[in-house]
């Protein structure tokens, strides 16, 4: 016993007489001897003491990792639905009275009108044609044997300009341009699930799709497009050999896909109806996507709430783990900790000590755990191209939620350390 921290029991007289009273001043801890001994005890047993703030290091690091990254996700979907509603309106017929009557809603050059509205990228007419129900979609000629018979796949009509609205990326080919377009040559372009359920892999045999008894070049295929998801799961045509086929269409179910500028969609909604029709702005009505503010501060919520539990389980994993390595210590220290009490220290005094070596291994584990939580999140949003987002609140209050998680974790086999019997620890 080294008696660091340790004030022996002292007598001394009160006065001359030889049958006066002894006195006897009270063992006491001050906090330098407590930090002195809390020190030692620490570095005594340097590999358990890793282990023990090894599971702070990983809770904090978690806590401040998780809280990081929902963090970072959730200003990544904000910039998603924003960039979403700001650069994409939709025009449709507003149901006027007269605008059956008035022939084509959409004029035969509404992509080029639609170009000239300032702030519009690109923008195209498009509907889904109406086929008998007899009509399936084949990549082989009626009677003809072969892969691909007789799909119920939609058709959709479509101006070039919606696949530059669209943004599609191609694996095999190319889109068909306004110079086929405008000559209603009988071409397609399919998505990648169509060309896979009609057995096309390859477009170096020029292969068709067969509507029902009229043919279509494939020209095309699409893998993914950035707007207008449904694309994919269509036969696109071109909006001209459409009406050639099969007439033109309800002005009820064209509608036209505008992609715009960052900030230009309700710019480009309010002059759109008149610069398609001049003559009769009030046929054609044009709104960008409802704002999805709403849905965004739902997911983001909910992204926090799952998050935050994981975050506090991880730190209920890292303080049974310091709470468990502490009573092993003091089962193992129980020798120590009886001749403690033996020499005059009280229970109030071990249990500082404890509290104070759990505690200090709580906060090393809340500073190092935080450093790592950190590196993870700017991490990982490098590894995405993301911008990292990580509250300075969260950072702060890591390390102090590290102490806090030492000290709770000790309090149990503190106070079974404050517990031990000298005689009974010195017999051990």
């Amino acid at each position: 016993m080294n008696g660091r921290g340790v004030r022996f029991l002292r007598r001394r007289g009160r006065g001359a007489d030889e049958g006066a009273r002894p006195a006897v001043e009270p063992s006491g801890f001050r906090p330098r001897d407590l930090l002195s001994e809390a020190t030692a005890g620490i570095l005594q047993r340097p590999a358990r003491s890793a282990l023990t703030a090894l599971g702070t290091v990983l809770g904090v690091g978690t806590f401040v990792a998780v809280l990081g990254l929902t963090a970072t996700t959730s200003s990544q979907i904000d910039s998603r639905f924003n960039a979403l509603t700001a650069t994409e309106v939709t025009v449709e017929e507003a149901g006027a009275e007269g605008a059956a009557d008035s022939g084509p809603v959409f004029p035969e050059d509404a992509d080029h009108r639609m170009d000239r509205v300032n702030g519009v990228k690109a923008a195209g007419v498009y509907w889904t044609v109406r086929l008998p129900d007899s009509v399936t979609v084949r990549s082989a000629p009626i009677g003809a044997d072969g892969p691909g018979g007789g799909q119920d796949i939609d058709v959709v009509a479509a101006s070039p300009g919606v696949f530059a609205a669209a943004r599609p990326v191609l694996s095999q080919g190319r889109v068909y341009d306004d110079y086929l377009s405008d000559s209603g040559e009988p071409v397609a372009v399919i998505g990648s699930g169509v060309a896979a359920r009609l057995g096309i892999t390859t477009l170096e045999t020029h292969p068709a799709v067969f509507i029902g008894e009229e043919p279509f070049t494939v020209v095309g295929i699409v893998e993914n497009v950035a707007r207008k998801a449904d694309l994919l799961l269509s036969v696109v045509v071109p909006r001209t050999a459409a009406e050639r086929i099969w007439g033109a269409p309800d002005p009820q179910e064209t509608q036209m896909l505008v992609s715009t500028e960052i900030g230009a969609a309700r710019q480009a909604a309010r002059e759109a109806p008149t610069a398609l029709r001049p003559d009769h702005p009030e046929y054609l009505k044009a709104s960008p996507p409802p704002d999805p503010r709403t849905l965004r501060t739902h997911v983001t919520s909910d992204l926090d709430q799952l998050f935050l539990l994981l975050a506090g389980i991880c730190l209920v994993i890292g303080a049974v783990g310091i709470a468990n390595t502490t009573l092993v210590a003091v089962l193992e220290r129980t020798g120590e900790i009886g001749l403690r009490r033996a020499l005059g220290a009280r229970g109030r005094h071990i249990t500082a000590q404890f509290l104070a070596e759990s505690g200090a291994l709580g906060a090393l584990g809340g500073l190092v755990g935080t450093s790592l939580g950190t590196v993870t999140v700017v991490g990982v949003a490098v590894l995405r191209d993301w911008t990292p987002v990580v509250h300075p609140g969260t950072v702060a209050a890591a390390p102090v939620i590290g102490l806090i998680t030492g000290v709770v974790a000790g309090l149990y086999p503190a106070w079974r350390a404050a517990r031990v019997e000298p005689a009974e620890a010195l017999r051990r």
